[in-house]
C-alpha cells in the first residue's frame, strides 16, 4: 500500500508545534509495519538550514530521506525562502492562501511525474486541505488518481485557513464552489472546511476530540460541516517516540531511571535543576513544571493568575517556552517578585525541557482545550504528574488518581476556573506530602504507553476501509 504524507511541518525539518512530532513519526512507523511512505513538505529556509544532506532531482524538487522514507521538498523561493513557516513578527504571512494552495497543487502534479500513484494521500491541516479538493475537481478524470483516496487528520481545529473571500480566485478553482455547501464561510474562504467535505475520511488526534468537534462548544463554527459526514469522524491517539522521550536512556537528564528505580533517581534530576536554574533546593519543596506555548488555549494566562497562590504554599514553578508578549512580561515580573520560587525561559530549550520533565513533581496542563497533547504524555513517562483540565487528549490520557483505591495518573478539573485549578494543585500536594501515595501515583504514571505502533495499525485500518469505498 503506498500512502503519501503530506504536511505542512515535519519534525527535525520543520516544526512549530506537535503536528511536526506527528508527521515526522507516525511515517516511520508505517513504514515499519509493512506500508510504503513518502512524504512532502514545503521546502521552507529552515529546512536548507539544517545539515539533512538535501539534493536537487528537478527544478522545483529536492528531496533525503527520513529513516528509509524520502522526504520531498516543494521548492518556491519567493513563497518559502523567508522566516517563519507561516508568518513572522508582524503576524501571518498576508499570501499564505497562494503559498499553500502552490503546495498543494505542486504536490499532486510532482507524484505525476514522479509516476508515484498512491494508495492514500494524507492530509494534515487546513495547510494540506486543499488537496482533496485538487484532486477530485482537477485531476477527476485522470487516469492516474482514480483510485487514490484522501484521508484528512485535524489537529487543531481553530486554525482553519480563512481568508478574505476576494482572494478565492487564486485557488483557480470554478466560482461554483464558493457556496456555503463548499469554501464559502460567512463571506470568507475556509480551506479546512472545504478538505473536510471533500476528503474521503476525516480524523483526528485524540477519541475525545473526535466527539468534541462535533459540539458547539468546540465546533469552531464547522460542527455542523463534521456532523453531516455520513461516515462519522474517527479519533486515533498520537502516539510518542521512545527513543527521544525515556528516562532510562536519556542522555540529557541527570540521572537515567526506570519504574523500578525512579525515587532516588527523581530527586538528584529535581536538586541539579533548582541549583540550575537558581531556585532554592529543597527535597520538601514541590516542583512545578510548564513545557509549551505561552498561549491562552495552553492556559499560561491561569498559571500565572495561581503563581503566588503557589508560592504561598512553598512550592516552585519552572517555565519554558515561547508564546504571545504579555505573556512573557506577567513571568518576568513573577521571577522578579519570587526569584526563589519561580523561573522562566523564553526559548525552545529542548535540553531544558527534558531536564524539566525529569525534574519536576508534577506537570501543570491546564489547556483550555487540547485535540491530543503530547507533553503530558511525557510528563507521564517521566514521572511528572500532570495536572490537567478534563478536556480533548486529556481525558483519554490522564486518569485521576483516587488516594483510598490507588488507581490514576494525574489530577483533574472540571470546571475552568482559577478556583478549581488551585484546588487540584492543593490535592496534589496533599499526595506530595505522604510519599508512599506520592510512589504510587508515580509508579502509575510511569506504567504509560503511548507508542505509535497502536496507532499506526489504527490507520492502517483507515487507509483500507477508505481503499473499500
Amino acid at each position: 500500500m503506498k500512502i503519501v504524507f503530506c504536511s505542512s511541518e515535519v519534525f527535525p525539518f520543520a516544526k512549530t508545534g506537535g503536528l511536526a512530532d506527528v508527521c515526522g513519526s507516525l511515517p516511520i512507523v508505517l513504514e515499519k509495519i509493512g506500508l510504503e511512505v513518502m512524504i512532502v513538505l514545503p521546502a521552507y529556509r529552515a529546512v536548507g538550514q539544517g545539515n539533512h544532506g538535501i539534493e536537487k532531482v528537478s527544478q522545483r524538487i529536492s528531496r533525503t530521506k527520513l529513516g528509509n522514507i524520502y522526504i520531498y521538498f516543494i521548492e518556491n523561493e519567493l513563497y518559502y525562502d523567508r522566516d517563519g513557516l507561516y508568518g513572522d513578527r508582524s503576524g501571518d504571512h498576508p499570501d499564505n492562501i497562494e503559498r499553500f494552495s502552490y503546495y498543494c497543487s505542486e504536490t499532486l502534479a510532482w507524484l505525476k511525474q514522479l509516476d508515484f500513484q498512491p494508495d492514500v494521500i494524507h492530509c494534515h491541516d487546513w495547510q494540506s486541505a486543499l488537496i482533496p479538493v485538487y484532486l477530485k475537481e482537477k485531476y477527476g478524470r485522470d487516469g492516474f488518481y482514480a483510485n487514490t483516496k484522501t484521508v484528512l487528520t485535524i489537529h487543531n481545529l481553530a486554525f482553519q485557513g480563512i481568508f478574505p473571500g476576494d482572494q478565492y480566485a487564486k485557488l483557480g478553482l470554478s466560482e461554483k464552489l464558493f457556496t456555503p455547501q463548499g469554501f464559502e464561510f460567512y463571506g470568507k474562504v475556509n480551506l479546512l472546511k472545504a478538505g473536510i467535505i471533500y476528503s474521503d475520511r476525516v480524523t483526528t488526534v485524540s477519541p475525545q476530540y473526535a466527539k468534541e468537534v462535533q459540539t458547539k462548544k468546540f465546533g469552531c463554527g464547522l460542527e455542523g460541516v463534521l456532523k453531516e459526514r455520513y461516515d462519522g469522524v474517527v479519533g486515533i491517539l498520537n502516539g510518542l517516540d521512545r527513543d527521544v522521550w525515556n528516562p532510562q536512556t536519556d542522555r540529557l537528564i541527570a540521572k537515567r531511571y526506570s519504574i523500578n528505580d525512579f525515587a532516588d533517581a527523581k530527586l538528584i534530576n529535581k536538586t541539579r535543576l533548582q541549583k540550575e536554574l537558581g531556585l532554592k533546593v529543597g527535597k520538601d519543596i514541590p516542583l512545578f513544571g510548564f513545557v509549551g506555548r505561552l498561549s491562552h488555549q495552553k492556559g499560561i494566562d491561569l498559571i500565572i493568575e495561581s503563581a503566588r497562590e503557589l508560592v504561598k504554599m512553598n512550592a516552585q514553578l519552572v517555565v519554558l517556552g515561547l508564546g504571545e508578549n504579555q505573556y512573557e512580561d506577567q513571568l518576568k515580573g513573577l521571577v522578579s517578585s519570587y526569584p526563589r520560587n519561580v523561573t522562566a525561559h523564553f526559548d525552545f530549550n529542548d535540553p531544558l525541557g527534558h531536564r524539566i520533565y525529569a525534574g519536576s513533581d508534577f506537570f501543570l496542563m491546564p489547556s483550555r482545550f487540547e485535540p491530543c497533547g503530547l507533553t503530558q504524555m511525557i510528563g507521564l513517562y517521566y514521572g511528572a504528574i500532570p495536572i490537567v483540565y478534563k478536556t480533548g487528549g486529556l481525558v483519554d490520557t490522564v486518569k485521576p488518581f483516587n488516594a483510598l483505591h490507588g488507581g490514576g495518573n494525574g489530577f483533574v478539573f472540571t470546571r475552568y476556573t482559577k478556583a478549581s485549578f488551585v484546588n487540584a494543585i492543593k490535592n496534589a500536594l496533599a499526595v506530595f506530602k505522604q510519599e508512599e501515595k506520592l510512589d504510587h501515583v508515580r509508579r502509575n504514571a510511569l506504567h504509560a504507553d503511548f507508542s505509535w505502533a497502536n496507532s499506526a495499525r489504527k490507520y492502517q485500518d483507515i487507509y483500507n476501509n477508505v481503499m473499500q469505498q
